[in-house]
């Protein structure tokens, strides 16, 4: 098994185990084990103008080009990367890129968790 593929099974394991929150969360959520590996809630695709998480998930650009304005991408990477290898969350103002070329300005709650061994960016975001 290739990375990527045992990336995706990670990915398909970590939102059935999470799938309640996903689906009964009145916020938009996501989250990042890599650039090909993401995984979303519909509100969260519907705020970027996807019409389902699976559309949302085929994008094949890298993450913060396809979903995140250029005046927040630095903003996002630095939340990741604390959350990843200091195991802090934060709360950020983000501004992401829909679908249509309009913006969407939003406060994001990332926060690490680990599964089996992974972690992951858990994102809780609110217009």
């Amino acid at each position: 098994m290739d990375k990527h593929q045992h990336h995706a099974e990670l990915v398909n394991g970590f939102f059935k185990e999470q799938q309640q929150i996903f689906d009964s969360s009145s916020q938009a959520i996501y989250a990042f084990l890599d650039d090909g590996c993401i995984v979303c809630n519909k509100k969260f695709a519907t705020l970027l103008g996807y019409p389902s998480p699976d559309e949302w998930a085929k994008v094949q650009e890298t993450f913060t080009a396809a979903f995140v304005d250029t005046k927040s991408q630095q903003t996002l990477v630095t939340a990741y990367q604390n959350a990843m290898e200091k195991m802090v969350g934060a709360t950020i103002k983000v501004t992401w890129k829909k679908k249509t070329g309009g913006t969407v300005d939003t406060t994001v709650i990332l926060v690490p968790i680990a599964y089996k061994g992974h972690l992951f960016a858990l994102h809780f975001i609110t217009k």
